[in-house]
């Protein structure tokens, strides 16, 4: 496991090296990574021994405890991706509940139910250790999520547990997983550190690069280079010392799509050159497209994606060896 968390600047790492695997069997796919189970990058055999989220947190919670110097917890939940499962303790939370008229699509999304608040409560243990370890006055909390959800999810794992015909859901906003409406690309996100935050809301478009640099420097690390980062410090637009940034420009690439914002307005180009565009601030929803209405937009948005998509075919691995 030469590629696993210790040789990327983590003391201990513990779980799945995949991006999920089955609650209950540890198991990803079928085929070369379908067992990743480990502690420290050694494998580990805990395959079918207990659920994964009471797994993790429970580890996690003990390293807090054991804390005594600055420390960065890396908290990868498995929920509430699918597979989707939970202890019965959770699903019993639900029995009474009716999400659909449809008995499987109820039971779905009654273990989905169970799953997000399982996911809940396991947040809540790891908030509470860090208070009983008296270390919350000095911890900067920070949630957020990878992509928006799916509508229903199969089950291509090394699993037992049923599928999904109806899982999750993004509205109001337009589209899912996958896509690059709002739906697929809006997550929530919140940032907790009592005595140095207040109460708030950003509406600043910020990006998951964000939080590398902005960790950083909140932590007073400055790197000896210029590492050429994708993302920029967003802590004066989370303190609220600057909650009115100048526009900026987002990239989304994908297969089938790229988008592109800027400001308010969002284009998104599919692998045939068709272009939608939206009005963010007046449109969040996503319900008007305004390419047709707008083409000075359109084609100031498209060179913009052009040059980020020039920039990103450019990139390989041997740009990245290099960094400290």
């Amino acid at each position: 496991m030469e590629w696993g968390p210790n040789h990327y600047g983590f003391d201990h790492s513990y779980g799945s090296l995949t991006g999920a695997v089955d609650p209950w069997t540890h198991l990803y796919r079928k085929g070369p990574y379908e067992k990743t189970w480990h502690r420290d990058c050694v494998p580990l055999d805990e395959y079918g021994k207990g659920n994964v989220t009471e797994l993790v947190t429970a580890q996690a919670v003990q390293w807090i405890h054991e804390a005594r110097k600055p420390w960065f917890l890396y908290m990868a939940f498995n929920a509430v991706h699918i597979p989707i499962d939970a202890p019965e303790e959770y699903k019993a939370l639900y029995a009474g509940q009716s999400f659909d008229p449809d008995p499987a699509k109820n039971e779905s999304r009654r273990r989905f139910a169970a799953f997000v608040t399982q996911m809940d409560a396991k947040v809540g243990q790891l908030v509470a250790a860090v208070d009983a370890s008296g270390q919350r006055a000095d911890t900067l909390i920070v949630f957020t999520s990878d992509n928006g959800g799916l509508w229903k999810g199969d089950n291509p794992y090394t699993s037992s547990v049923p599928p999904t015909p109806f899982l999750s859901s993004n509205a109001p906003l337009r589209g899912q997983k996958a896509e690059l409406y709002e739906g697929g690309i809006r997550v929530p996100a919140f940032v907790n550190w009592p005595g140095h935050l207040k109460p708030s809301k950003v509406t600043a478009p910020l990006h998951a690069v964000d939080w590398f640099p902005t960790l950083s420097a909140v932590a007073g690390w400055r790197p000896v280079r210029d590492l050429h980062w994708d993302g920029q410090n967003v802590w004066p637009i989370i303190t609220g010392e600057n909650p009115s940034p100048p526009p900026r420009t987002l990239y989304w690439p994908d297969r089938k799509q790229s988008a592109v914002r800027h400001g308010d307005w969002k284009l998104i180009v599919d692998s045939q050159g068709r272009a939608e565009l939206f009005d963010l601030a007046a449109d969040p929803y996503e319900k008007r497209e305004l390419s047709t209405l707008e083409p000075d937009r359109v084609r100031d948005l498209q060179a913009r994606l052009q040059v980020l998509q020039a920039g990103d075919e450019k990139q390989t691995l041997a740009d990245l060896r290099d960094v400290p």
